[in-house]
């Protein structure tokens, strides 16, 4: 019967660990489900100048419409300056880029592989040639397409001079090609709507997430260029602003659409790399970010918000289920009473942590569905079928998740092909 006591101590003790830490959470599901945009009627006191960067690898046939959409933008062309690092590219990323109007730099570097070196590496040719006065400079990726007011509305937001950084309300392309893309273009909404969103209605501090945000010209400067270069070089500059105590805007009104994978091959690898850059981050911040939660007031609070954002937690989640599968396998050798009630509390356990994952993440992308639903540009019938697959593609994370713990993991190209047709602005 101690054993017995003991599993069930154990997985209260999980249970009672990860609500605790994720409640603050229920707040931002709250302030993101009832709290709705308003109008923005703030007139920005300076058209700034800024930079485009784009890290391209073999992205010949996408670059060029990314350009597009940002050679129409609704703000002065002679303020937005487009540069392209064509990085380690065997096709003709460079040429088409150049056609498109954009300042193109090429780079071979088949050891500091990634989008953070190949940032740093852009930053640190502008320093060199003079050419690094921008007051801000907008970070792409070759696949995304940006609505015409993109620029404008970010202007707008970082004309009030507060913040390090700046975010954007991320759709996209080709959210209704499958489950997958389903996935992911319903975790990028949530995360816009309830973190990102709801962190700015607290007064707190936001994270970029990959493509679409913009960095003072100042921080850049201060850094000497971009000293990011971790699997995930966008979650670590987040992390390093919670310790600086520098704060990362969300401007909601400003909208990109970005292509996502279709298949589970390129899913799996872009996830396994964002996995293990998440354990990189952990091992190299988790002491600062938890020294940084004893600060108090926003930066307290912000280093809590990153640490419980790059926290392995579901690494805690699968302790638990291992530890129940080990107990589960062991008790068998027991008296069949003793194993009888062993075996109850471990399948128990096992059932209702699956149940209780499925049904968290579908409440999460119910509200999200709700929300944003005129800005998921499928038909309704699709909308509704990829909720209940949501929960499912969370659920591909285990195994990743996993893997990514004792694999080596380097950076991959992930293909892209869709067209921007037919988008239309929505938030």
């Amino acid at each position: 019967m101690y054993m017995l006591r003991f599993i069930e101590y154990f997985n209260l003790t999980i249970a009672v660990v990860l609500t605790a830490a994720y409640a603050y959470q229920l707040v931002y599901l709250f302030i993101g489900f009832i709290r709705r945009n308003r109008p923005d009627h703030t007139i920005a006191s300076t058209q700034h100048r800024f930079a485009v960067v784009i890290s391209a690898r073999n992205e010949a046939n996408v670059i060029g419409g990314l350009i597009r959409s940002l050679k129409e933008q609704r703000y002065p062309s002679e303020l937005l300056d487009i540069y392209v690092v064509a990085d380690n590219c065997t096709d003709n990323t460079a040429a088409v880029s150049r056609a498109a109007g954009a300042f193109v730099y090429e780079r071979f570097n088949k050891v500091q592989v990634g989008k953070g070196y190949a940032m740093d590496y852009l930053f640190r040719r502008l320093h060199a040639e003079g050419r690094d006065d921008y007051e801000g400079y907008f970070i792409f990726d070759a696949d995304n397409h940006v609505d015409p007011n993109f620029v404008a509305e970010m202007n707008r937001t970082f004309d009030s001079g507060k913040y390090a950084a700046i975010t954007c309300y991320r759709n996209s392309k080709n959210f209704g090609e499958n489950w997958i893309s389903a996935g992911y273009g319903l975790w990028f909404l949530r995360e816009a709507r309830f973190l990102n969103f709801a962190r700015m209605q607290v007064g707190g501090s936001c994270a970029v997430s990959g493509t679409g945000f913009l960095i003072s010209g100042d921080v850049i400067r201060e850094k000497g260029g971009w000293p990011y270069h971790l699997l995930t070089e966008d979650i670590e500059f987040s992390v390093n602003c919670a310790l600086e105590g520098k704060t990362i805007g969300y401007c909601d009104k400003a909208v990109i659409y970005d292509e996502q994978p279709t298949t589970f091959r390129q899913s799996w690898d872009q996830r396994l790399r964002w996995s293990k850059g998440f354990y990189q981050v952990d091992a190299k911040y988790t002491a600062g970010l938890v020294k940084g939660c004893f600060k108090g007031g926003r930066k307290g609070f912000a280093c809590y918000d990153m640490l419980m954002t790059v926290a392995p937690g579901m690494l805690l989640t699968l302790l638990g289920i291992v530890f129940n599968a080990i107990i589960l396998v062991a008790c068998l050798s027991e008296p069949p009473y003793i194993a009888a009630l062993i075996i109850d509390e471990t399948v128990n356990f096992l059932v209702m942590a699956v149940v209780n994952f499925y049904l968290g993440l579908f409440v999460f992308g119910a509200a999200t569905l709700i929300t944003e639903w005129k800005q998921i540009q499928i038909p309704a019938r699709h909308k509704v079928l990829y909720l209940f697959t949501f929960p499912i593609f969370m659920l591909t994370y285990v195994p990743i998740s996993l893997s990514a713990l004792v694999r080596k993991v380097e950076w991959k190209p992930i293909y892209h092909g869709v067209a921007s047709k037919g988008l239309k602005s929505g938030t």
